[in-house]
């Protein structure tokens, strides 16, 4: 019989793909992960992990066991909020802010999913480029990309976003076979992308300016020229295509913020355990490991 702990901590590396930062993430030591896993294993009576240059990767076995522990983990989670909860269901208003390319694509099905799994949480999505204020409770929780997160909210970190230059396929075709120097679009969402593509295009002015990133994504598709992009968005546009590998510099944290105040409310602590799982099963499309 499996328990619980090995298979947590067996999540944990999966999501990692390291046992050093699976250790850290869960603060036990190095050499518990190692030694439990190798019981694990020799448990199971399979290959589970699979040493890379780059890490740990998961054996058709090891995937097959992240699915499933990934769906005990949810229901965990589940009982653990109706227990704190006083109360056989999840219910109330929550109100989560993030920007509209996140919702509409990497986070929908997350969303969906949980809303499946607490029909009586009212869900209200707020969707904007600018930072909603939690201290003044425009929303319950916020979904940021940063790699400063403000020392006044708590939170937690949920994986870490890749960006790259992207193009359309036609654009970049000719691009190549001229040999020419590309054009650029003017992107001014958010100061991340302003200042990269002022650093990348060597030019303060551009003919054409977006301030989404789904209007960029349409700019792209439809005119020549390079634009900066998040690869889970990227990437899963057929129209496009990277110009160049993504740059790790322009990495950024995706977090997961909340005030002070509403650290012992039961839906916020669940959505957090919940998303902490969810975006852990995708982070590889975050990463733009396609």
């Amino acid at each position: 019989m499996m328990n619980w702990d090995d298979l947590r901590l067996f999540l944990a590396v999966a999501r990692t793909g390291s046992i050093s930062a699976a250790a850290r993430s869960l603060k036990v030591q190095h050499s518990t992960v190692s030694r439990r896993m190798s019981g694990l294993e020799k448990k199971l009576g399979v290959r589970l992990l699979e040493r890379k240059k780059s890490g740990y990767e998961l054996t058709p076995a090891g995937e097959t066991l992240r699915l499933a522990a990934s769906n005990i983990e949810h229901e965990i989670f589940d009982v653990d909020a109706r227990l704190l909860g006083g109360d056989t269901k999840l219910s109330g208003e929550l109100h989560i802010a993030t920007t509209t390319a996140m919702a509409s694509g990497v986070l929908m099905p997350i969303f969906s999913r949980f809303k499946e799994l607490h029909p009586d949480v009212e869900m209200h999505i707020v969707c904007s480029n600018r930072n909603v204020s939690l201290v003044e409770r425009e929303a319950d929780i916020a979904i940021r990309q940063t790699n400063t997160p403000p020392k006044n909210l708590i939170g937690c970190q949920l994986g870490t976003m890749a960006t790259a230059a992207y193009g359309n396929r036609e654009y970049l075709g000719d691009l190549e076979a001229r040999g020419a120097k590309p054009e650029w679009l003017g992107v001014s969402c958010c100061g991340f992308h302003r200042n990269w593509t002022k650093k990348a295009s060597g030019v303060k002015r551009h003919g054409f300016y977006t301030d989404d990133v789904l209007l960029t994504m349409a700019a792209l598709k439809t005119m020549p020229g390079l634009a900066y992009l998040p690869c889970a968005d990227g990437d899963r546009d057929p129209e496009l295509k990277r110009y160049a590998p993504p740059d790790p510099e322009m990495n950024l944290g995706l977090w997961l913020l909340y005030h002070p105040d509403l650290q012992h409310t039961v839906r916020v602590q669940l959505f957090r355990d919940y998303m902490l799982a969810a975006i852990g099963d995708i982070d590889h499309l975050l990463l733009g490991e396609r």
